[in-house]
């Protein structure tokens, strides 16, 4: 429950307590039974596990977690690269919205703008994330209990707290594609003969060149994914070890498309499409299969409403499960999954993109520059190389021919059912007029709504968020005391729109931030250290409150 703004006030606080003595943290009231909820998230990988039909992978662990819960077939990424995307689950917002569109930018998002992990903390979840946040802006001190390489549930102070727990794996990241041999074979170790993949039998998308280099990166992605399946099969075990699995929410997602050229960075399919799995004991039907469009947006607002908490009406994501899971009543269903592209390390472009049951229409704002800018760290990639080689020696042609382009079309339209690849471009046959005028319709439709930022330059972008390039910092906190009934209550505010308050013991050994989420009283003798902070702020000064 959220006290009215107006009600901050030493004096109403009397009111408040005396009318209702048991709200002295103001926490929201909680289901019955509080699940508690898991997250396992892999890098730069499509789907391209067993469970969704690819007949080349080699991913037991992850199969078992799909037939044992549900799994999406049309779940997408909003945009084709990690920073970007990691920026709207957190948030529940589109980056192109909030100002995280731009590949590597510190954004501030407007102030009702936060992570959604506070709502939880300010439920009663410990929450733990494990270890990658990279959200285009430092995360809070207010967002995560503990954010660490060693965060887990077992660090919460008490067992029967309910926890959010987040596990980055970071094995099917593209950098782990190109490492020297040696290097690979370490980060492979855990495979057997039998578990690595035979370059020879891999089975290429169309629009790449036949060759043993791209075949060779190829089945090195799949050995990344079947040691990252090995990996979660050991968070499972000690979710199983703790008797915490019939309890436990399990999700597993990637953060956007697999981390090969014309994927990753891409607003295609290849880019965009992700596996997503949840595991929901005795809530979700084991070999549950939805083909329902969502995003990993919509990650966020799902929690809370597993949580019993209902989203704040500023998100733009969209919950897709709920208390009663799938048969939540008031969930709603997208009919377009939406993305963007937008400069990319050090190169500039601008594509937005929309994908419905069947068709992915894409516009390129930029089509006079080509599909293959040159961006450094994607041309480390042995793929990129050999496919920029073979273009100079005049070797490719039909789909592979397509990459290397002068111009890109205006407008891109793809039937996915009917070519996966998105290689046959639909979009000036006379038969689709209508189909491309509905989705560009949709398109500019969506960007109004957001607020699109993509067509202001970005040092205008940055000049918004830091005025003359000094970044704003959150005024210090201020704090006072009610004494009620017997309560000694310390009140604490700030006067910034949009800061969250942190505040600790100031002896606490472990030096940890607790999320202020209302009047508390302290221990008896003990001094309170708190600061204010907001996304893309600086933290205030700390301020210091004897007791």
């Amino acid at each position: 429950m959220k006290f009215p703004p107006k009600l901050y006030r030493p004096l109403s606080f009397l009111f408040i307590f005396t009318l209702f003595p048991n709200m002295v943290e103001s926490r929201a009231a909680q289901p019955e039974k509080r699940w508690n909820i898991l997250w396992i998230s892999a890098e730069d990988i499509s789907p391209d596990l067993g469970c969704y039909g690819d007949a080349y992978a080699k991913s037991p662990t992850l199969d078992k977690l799909a037939a044992d819960g549900a799994r999406w077939t049309r779940a997408f990424s909003v945009a084709p690269v990690c920073a970007p995307s990691r920026s709207s689950i957190i948030t529940g917002m589109y980056p192109n919205s909030i100002g995280s569109l731009h590949m590597r930018n510190k954004c501030v998002p407007p102030p009702e703008v936060k992570c959604f992990t506070e709502y939880l903390r300010a439920a009663g979840y410990w929450c733990t994330n494990n270890v990658k946040t990279d959200y285009q802006f430092d995360p809070p001190v207010t967002a995560w209990d503990e954010s660490s390489n060693k965060a887990h549930w077992r660090s919460r102070p008490d067992p029967k707290k309910p926890f959010f727990a987040v596990f980055n794996i970071t094995t099917t990241h593209e950098s782990q594609i190109r490492l020297e041999d040696d290097a690979f074979a370490k980060r492979t170790e855990a495979l057997s003969d039998a578990e690595h993949h035979d370059p020879a039998k891999a089975v290429l998308p169309k629009y790449y060149p036949d060759s043993p280099v791209i075949r060779r990166d190829w089945a090195r992605y799949h050995d990344l994914i079947t040691a990252m399946d090995k990996q979660v099969a050991a968070i499972l075990a000690q979710l199983e070890a703790d008797g915490l699995a019939d309890s436990t929410v399990v999700f597993f997602w990637g953060d956007h498309g697999r981390g090969l050229p014309r994927s990753k960075r891409w607003p295609y399919d290849s880019g965009l499409r992700v596996p997503l799995m949840v595991r929901w004991p005795g809530v979700i039907k084991p070999g549950t299969v939805v083909e329902d469009i969502v995003t990993l947006m919509d990650l966020g607002p799902t929690v809370l409403k597993i949580a019993g908490l209902e989203p704040p009406a500023h998100m733009q994501a969209q919950a897709f499960l709920g208390e009663k899971g799938l048969d939540t009543p008031g969930l709603k269903k997208r009919e377009y999954a939406f993305a963007h592209r937008d400069r990319m390390d050090e190169t500039y472009d601008m594509i937005r993109s929309a994908r419905d049951g069947q068709f992915r229409y894409v516009r390129n704002f930029q089509h006079k520059k080509p599909y293959a800018q040159y961006i450094d760290y994607m041309e480390q990639m042995p793929t990129m190389r050999e496919w920029r080689s073979l273009n100079k020696e005049g070797k490719l042609s039909g789909p592979a021919a397509i990459f290397f382009q002068p111009e890109k079309p205006k407008d891109e339209l793809y039937d996915i059912l009917a070519d996966p690849d998105e290689v046959n471009n639909l979009a000036d046959d006379p038969q689709y007029k209508d189909l491309v005028k509905r989705m560009r319709k949709a398109v500019k439709g969506w960007m109004d709504e957001i607020g699109d930022l993509g067509f202001l330059p970005e040092p205008s972008l940055n000049e918004r968020f830091r005025p003359g390039g000094v970044q704003p910092t959150t005024n210090q906190v201020t704090a006072s005391k009610v004494v009620s009934k017997g309560w000694n209550l310390l009140v604490l505010s700030c006067p910034t729109p949009g800061a969250s308050i942190a505040w600790r013991y100031a002896d606490d050994p472990k030096n940890r931030w607790r999320l202020y989420s209302g009047p508390f009283e302290p221990k008896a003798g003990k001094a309170i250290e708190a600061k204010a902070c907001r996304i893309g702020y600086r933290d205030s000064e700390v301020t210091s409150v004897g007791n």
